[in-house]
Parts: structure tokens; sequence; C-alpha cells
């Protein structure tokens, strides 16, 4: 290959998302792979996006996001999750947060800097540490307890250091980073000096009574943390691709410097529809955790007949299983034989890993219609 087309992440190659969603295509099946939930956002919300096109926001946004869109996220978050923001100079509406998460490494993250991330990871994390000239260093959680081992965190930190990012409730996993997890984090996050980026996508996901914990409520982590969110995850419209980051104002600052010239502005008439349903109906946020629990339990329930296990799930809506009483296959191999023999497409746990420790691990997700879980169910139990 000639030197001009060589691409800064040469050998990525195509995403597993994108993969395992092309076979279920192809080969007609049911697909708990991608992460997008089957069922339509609420009535009214798409009511006041139509609205909002009809009325005539369909210009660029300020940069920074719809003054009233922001106040509406501040207001949520202080009623439903604890924590003051500033609406003017601590939120940030960007085009989904994986973009949020893009512009916060380069603006953060240098050259030569090394970031630390808990494997499994979400895959767009190694990519974007990589395009600011950084390097990413690992630690594995285990899928099967959601134990961190912080001692080789702590192993990892040296003057080259620049940042920790986590993912709670965390993708692929379901696990919620515990009182003692944010313990040692904010031990290891004080005392070396690092920034934290924490995605928080499925913060109103969060099962069996538990609360979800965010770093902009740990008065000490506040001032170095980096939060992201996700409209598409809690209003059931990953389409739409609209998220926000919220951070102190001088890292916001900092944000915004890249970000202007990333994409300088989300959708409008979305930012309005949201703003107009986010003040007009104050208890969808907290009915997504009932919702998608129900899910998980549906799930849970229609698969005891199978040979896979079912791992505890503590939040997101994904769903671990083991099917090493099956086969010993490659994650990878049994998922593209699940999708080709049964009609059930899912997502092997090894590209959450930079070297694969050979589990014998799949997610599922289960934000679909029951008809729909109980079907893939029905074929999973005929193996």
């Amino acid at each position: 290959m000639a030197a001009w087309v060589e691409s800064k992440l040469s050998g990525i190659g195509e995403s597993i998302f994108s993969t395992m969603s092309r076979m279920a295509h192809e080969c007609g099946a049911i697909n708990l792979s991608q992460g997008f939930p089957e069922f339509q956002p609420p009535q009214t919300l798409i009511e006041a996006v139509h609205k909002a096109l009809l009325d005539g926001y369909n210009q660029y946004a300020p940069m920074p996001g719809l003054p009233l869109l922001r106040e509406a996220i501040a207001g949520k978050c202080a009623a439903n999750l604890g924590y003051i923001l500033h609406p003017e100079t601590e939120i940030t509406i960007v085009p989904g947060a994986t973009a949020g998460i893009f512009c916060a490494v380069q603006a953060l993250v240098h050259a030569g800097d090394e970031v630390i991330i808990i494997e499994p990871a979400y895959d767009c994390y190694a990519p974007a540490i990589k395009l600011a000239g950084a390097v990413a260093k690992s630690v594995a959680l285990d899928p099967r307890t959601g134990e961190i081992p912080w001692d080789q965190v702590r192993k990892l930190i040296n003057i080259r250091t620049r940042m920790i990012m986590v993912n709670t409730p965390h993708n692929p996993t379901g696990w919620v980073l515990s009182e003692a997890d944010w313990a040692e984090l904010e031990r290891i996050v004080l005392a070396s000096d690092l920034l934290l980026l924490s995605d928080e996508v499925y913060e109103y996901m969060v099962f069996d009574g538990q609360k979800h914990r965010s770093a902009a409520s740990i008065e000490s982590l506040k001032d170095r943390s980096i939060r992201l969110s996700s409209f598409g995850k809690t209003y059931h419209a990953t389409g739409w691709k609209l998220g926000y980051i919220s951070a102190a104002e001088p890292i916001t600052k900092r944000i915004r410097e890249v970000y202007q010239f990333m994409a300088f502005s989300a959708s409008t008439p979305m930012q309005m529809g949201l703003a107009q349903f986010m003040r007009a109906h104050t208890d969808h946020e907290t009915s997504v955790a009932a919702l998608y629990q129900s899910k998980r339990d549906f799930l849970a329930q229609a698969l005891k007949a199978s040979r896979f296990q079912v791992l505890p799930c503590q939040g997101s809506y994904f769903q671990l299983v083991d099917y090493g009483a099956i086969s010993q296959a490659p994650d990878r191999e049994f998922a593209e034989q699940l999708t080709r023999e049964y009609g059930i497409a899912s997502i092997p746990l090894s590209p959450f890993f930079r070297n694969d420790p050979g589990h014998t691990l799949l997610r599922l997700c289960f934000a679909k219609e029951n008809q729909t879980l109980a079907e893939a169910a029905k074929r999973l139990c005929e193996i």
C-alpha cells in the first residue's frame, strides 16, 4: 500500500457491531447484537420534534447547544441524580456520546500521554486515544464478577499518565461501579493528579433498587472529571445521535475549542423537541430503569431452560451469557455460528479486549419487544 493512503488507524478494520449487524441482515437473524431499541421513542417526543421542524428550528443551534435544553438537563441532573451543573458553562450538547468522547480526548490528551482504560472497553476509546498521539494502557475487570484490579491500575500510573476512562453502567458486562470502586478511583485520581472521563450513557438503566453514582456527584472529582451522557439511550432514539458532555468550566472551555471545529453544533429541531419533552414529562427518566429491568428479567426467565449461563446484570440493556457448556470455540467463531445456524446475532466479548482473554461469553441486547426476546430465547433453548 502506498504511504499516502496509510491510515492513522491502520489495522483497526470494521467494528464488531457493523460486522454482526450485517451478518444478521444477510442471514435473516434476530439482531440482539448492536445496542439499539426495537421500539420507538415516546410519541409525544416525536411530535415535539415535528413541531420544532414546522416552527422553523432548522438552522444552526448555538455551539454549546440550545439554552432551553441545557437548562432542562441541569434540572434533571439536580432532581434525579443529585448534583448541580451550570447550564451555560458546564454542559455542551454534542452529536452523540461517541463524538463527545472523541472531542474530550482530543482536547485534553496530548501526544506522548498515556490513558488507562478498563477492559472490556467500548471500541471507540482506544482509537480516540491513538488519534491524539497518546497510548492506551489497559487492565481487565472480571466480566463474571465485575471486580476491577485496582492494584494493577496503580502499577500502570507514571509521569506520562494523563487520564483514566471508566464506564458505568458498563458496556458490555452490565456491571455498575460500587461505592468501594468509586472510593478506590477517587484515591487514585487525586493521588496522581489525573483527569477522569466517566462514560455514563446508561445512567438511567440501573436495576434492583440501586442508584446511579456519577463522577459529578463526588465533590473531589467534579472539577477534574468529564461526564458523557446519551439522549439516544435514555429516549430510545439512538439514530438521532444526540448526547452531552458535562464538566467544570475550565475543562468545558478546552473541549468546546475542539468541538467547534469537529461538528460545531448538533441537530436543532431535535434539541428543541427534547427540551420541550423533558419539561413536560418529568417522569420519563425514572421509568427507564423499570422498563429495562422487566426486559432483563423476561429474557433471563426465558433462558432458564437453555444451556447458556445467564450472568448478573446490574445495569445497561445488555446481558452476558456464557456458552461454555455448549462449546469451547472462540467467541467470535461461536457468535458467527449462532447467527448462521440458529438465526441469533450477538456480540462476542473478545473485540472489547486488545488481548483476547479467551472468555466463552456473548453479549445480548434486550432492548427489544418481548415477542422478539421470546423467539430469540426459544431458538437459544433449542441449542
